[in-house]
């Protein structure tokens, strides 16, 4: 993959600033950056919900350089601020930026790009559900770990498949509502698992 000078500062303050916000929430808030474990809590909420974000945005990169377009990710910084800010009252609300694709594209090559970065949460999430099984954690920080990665990463592909712009599943649906259906059905299913393992 090619990447611009911009981009990659992008993708290194949005992964980063992301992390932080889901650090802040998991932490209880403003009296959780005063806790010594916070650092680890960042540690958790960067290869949970940072990997998660980041490679759900290379994946939308890659397959549209493999159909030859220009795509090019951009961070959204008011809104990653604002995702720190409401972080600190319990709740979150990140759209942290987008893959611009520049191109001839089809509805098809659209649908494909666009599902690329929601199944890639789905494998994300399928590999910590299988950790979980495999290793069977008991308590503690690896199952905190372990759990919150699959939370993240089923919600994470589930909200991005709503069939609305600016979501991934409204060019999904145009394009084949079988594998937006299938794809909408195992994130839901990933993260009531992720309830209940």
């Amino acid at each position: 993959m090619k990447f611009t000078f911009n981009e990659k500062r992008d993708l290194f303050f949005a992964g980063v600033m992301i992390s932080l916000a889901f650090a802040i929430l998991l932490s209880g808030g403003l009296p959780g950056l005063k806790s010594p474990g916070f650092y680890v809590i960042f540690i958790i909420a960067f290869f949970t919900a940072g990997i998660g974000f980041l490679f759900h945005e290379l994946m939308h990169k890659y397959i549209a350089q493999g159909y030859g377009l220009f795509a090019e990710f951009k961070a959204y910084y008011k809104t990653l601020w604002f995702a720190i800010f409401v972080s600190f009252f319990g709740f979150i609300i990140a759209a942290p930026g987008a893959v611009y694709i520049k191109g001839l594209i089809t509805k098809e090559k659209n649908g494909k790009i666009s599902v690329a970065g929601p199944a890639t949460n789905l494998v994300l999430a399928v590999l910590f559900l299988a950790l979980i099984l495999l290793i069977n954690p008991g308590e503690g920080i690896l199952k905190e770990f372990l759990g919150f990665g699959l939370t993240i990463n089923s919600l994470l592909a589930a909200f991005n498949m709503i069939p609305v712009i600016p979501f991934d599943g409204s060019k999904v649906i145009k394009w084949n509502k079988k594998v937006y259906w299938i794809a909408l059905i195992l994130a839901i299913g990933l993260f009531i698992l992720s309830w209940i393992t």
